[in-house]
């Protein structure tokens, strides 16, 4: 009788198994929580050894704030498309963020900003994504600007309005109950409609026109 040969580990190449363990951390984040990151739970989901993990991120706040940059930083790519006019790509903005395609990376903001109190080095890659996000908010009110779509004589006060929106909305996301009144659920684009000078109901037309697709 011919035994079967035993079944062979692959050895990945560092940069595959560095990326596979931090997609794996980033999905912790969405779903449980940066609390929830640790060596053992990327280890279980991956089935290898803690000790794996460990040689590729030694300390488990680096992965903790790893997980946290990669998650918001994939999730600016689908904010900010680079197709559309300007007034489209704002109603896309909005959208998502007055939608529910957002509920988990809203929910990994709230749980890094309470966790920046007691751990500074993820205090300072949370400053340095909400400058990343400012500035591609920033270059999308200016790109309306010159187009004609937004009237705003200060871009970047517009940017700073409408991420206090997004954050202030965002703020509820816990919230055992829905609030379903309008002047909440469209608040977003109440607040962006007013700060880009767009007349009213524009821009309310063209988010409606795309969750309605």
């Amino acid at each position: 009788m011919v035994s079967s040969p035993a079944a062979q580990r692959v050895r990945k190449l560092p940069d595959e198994r560095r990326a596979e363990i931090l997609a794996e951390a980033a999905s912790i984040a969405l779903s449980d929580g940066l609390e929830r990151i640790t060596l053992r739970a990327v280890a279980d989901r991956l089935g290898v050894r803690p000790g794996l993990i460990s040689h590729y991120y030694p300390a488990a706040e680096d992965l903790v704030i790893a997980a946290f940059v990669r998650a918001v930083s994939e999730e600016r790519e689908e904010l900010f498309p680079d197709d559309g006019t300007p007034l489209e790509r704002m109603a896309h903005l909005v959208s998502r963020s007055e939608g529910h395609e957002t509920l988990e990376l809203t929910r990994l903001w709230l749980n890094a900003r309470h966790l920046c109190r007691f751990t500074p080095a993820l205090t300072e890659a949370l400053l340095g994504q909400e400058q990343l996000d400012r500035n591609r908010l920033a270059t999308l009110i200016e790109d309306g600007v010159a187009s004609g779509d937004f009237t705003v004589a200060d871009p970047f006060a517009a940017c700073i309005r409408i991420w206090v929106a997004i954050d202030g909305v965002g703020s509820y996301v816990n919230n055992a109950e829905p609030f379903d009144y309008d002047a909440f659920k469209r608040f977003i684009t109440d607040i962006a409609e007013w700060s880009l000078g767009v007349p009213a109901g524009v821009l309310r037309a063209a988010v409606d026109r795309l969750q309605a697709a």
